[in-house]
This record gives structure tokens, C-alpha cells and sequence, in this order.
């Protein structure tokens, strides 16, 4: 047992240098603090054996909500390798519902598991927040979390699994001649406001039948021009259109 553990104390298999393969070159400070120190009082935690991997890992997610998956691996003998996968921001989420007029919301970035990792700077057209490009997604949501709390960071989107096909709707609906500014989700439904100020209702789950009833009656009005106030398609086989007075 003495040998084996004089062996641990060893320069050869001793963890001498932590490298940062993808991500922030500043994630090897958690390695380092990791990696410093012993276990049970006399065993050398940067031991190239048994390095603390996953310690090393939690340290970094736990810190950082922005990066989606951490690994840790040996790249040689005596050198510990960090990669760090980042979150895709899917689109920015900008509170439960939208503001009042002439209000900029506070937004932050969610990926497509809905998980609110980081905030987003907010610019304003009119009332609608705007992405600035860093999002695959031009338009923002607005939608009520899992659970009510005061911190959106590293909350959840309660209809996550909702919405790719919701934003593939919406994505569709710039077909009519406007894109779509901002989503706003509540109770099963969906309004889908566009550039032209139109607002599009519909049954959340049931874009397919929203999109063709909109396009079976396109040439009953403009959703481009700012005509029309709203159409509600939430009714199976109909359309309500309000125009702009």
C-alpha cells in the first residue's frame, strides 16, 4: 500500500497540464481547482489515474447555464482536456406575456429544450422586441415558465414541446406577406403577431390546420398592408377576420 501510494505521488503520473479543446480557455480554472488538494488526506487528487472528471464537469455546468454538455478526457498521459458544448439559442423569450405599449421587456435566450440560459440585450421596433440575429429565430416568445419564479435563467418554457411546430408555423406565415414579430402562448393557444400589426389566433398543436385554412381564404384579405386586425382560426373549418377601423 505504501508503494502504491508513493507511485500516486509520482511526476509521471501526476495531471501536469489542463488544456481547453472547445469553450472559454477560463474553464480550466475549475480543473485546476479540482484537481488541487487531496483525498483522504494523502491521496493526490491530479493523479493521471483517477482524475476527478466528473467533479470537473458539475463544477462547470453548475456555473455556466449557457454551455449544454462538458467533457473531460485525457489527451496524453500527463494533460487533462476540456470541451464545452454551447446551448443553440433557438429564439428569446421576453416575459409570461407582452408588455404594455411603448415598454421594452426584458429577454433571454432558451434553447430547443425551452431551457432559459442566458440574457439577451433587446432592442425595440414600435412595441415588439427584436432579435438582433444572434437567435436562429427573428421573432420572440412570450409564454408562461414551469414553475413561477423571479429568475428566468435557468428556467424551463412550460410548452417547450410545442413550440417547433409552432415556430415552423410561424416561420410559414411570412408567406402572406408579413413575418411574425413576437409568438405569445397562453391557455392552449397561440397569437402570432406580424410586422403589418395583424394578429393570427389559433389552437397551439394545430398549425396544420390553421396555415391551410389561411390559405384556402387568402384572397379574402391582406395580412401585409395592415389591414386586418386580427383572424382567429381557432374554430375547425373557419375563419374570423376583424379589419382595422
Amino acid at each position: 500500500m505504501g508503494g502504491v501510494i508513493w507511485g500516486l505521488w509520482q511526476p509521471f503520473l501526476r495531471i501536469r497540464a489542463v488544456i481547453v479543446i472547445a469553450g472559454d480557455p477560463s474553464l480550466a480554472s475549475y480543473a485546476d481547482a479540482a484537481l488541487s488538494g487531496r483525498d483522504f488526506w494523502i491521496l493526490p487528487r491530479d493523479t493521471t489515474l483517477l482524475p476527478p472528471e466528473g467533479a470537473i464537469r458539475r463544477a462547470i455546468l453548475a456555473a455556466h447555464p449557457e454551455i449544454a454538455a462538458v467533457s473531460v478526457y485525457h489527451a496524453g498521459l500527463n494533460t487533462l482536456a476540456i470541451r464545452a458544448d454551447a446551448r443553440t439559442p433557438v429564439a428569446r423569450w421576453c416575459g409570461t406575456t407582452p408588455p404594455g405599449q411603448g415598454v421594452i421587456p426584458s429577454c433571454y435566450l432558451f434553447d430547443p429544450s425551452g431551457f432559459i440560459y442566458a440574457s439577451a440585450p433587446t432592442t425595440a421596433t414600435s412595441t415588439a422586441a427584436t432579435s438582433t440575429g444572434e437567435t436562429l429565430n427573428d421573432f420572440v416568445l412570450y409564454a408562461p415558465l414551469v414553475s413561477s419564479t423571479t429568475e428566468a435563467v435557468r428556467a424551463t418554457i412550460a410548452a417547450a414541446d410545442a413550440l417547433p411546430a409552432a415556430f415552423n408555423f410561424a416561420r410559414e406565415l411570412s408567406a402572406f406577406g408579413s413575418p411574425v414579430t413576437s409568438i405569445a402562448i397562453h391557455d392552449g393557444e397561440a397569437d402570432d403577431t406580424l410586422a403589418s400589426g395583424s394578429v393570427i389566433l389559433y389552437l397551439l398543436g394545430n398549425e396544420n390546420g390553421a396555415y391551410t385554412a389561411l390559405k384556402s381564404a387568402q384572397g379574402q384579405f391582406n395580412l401585409a398592408d395592415g389591414s386586418v386586425a386580427y383572424v382567429d382560426a381557432r374554430f375547425s373549418g373557419k375563419l374570423y377576420v376583424k379589419p382595422k377601423h
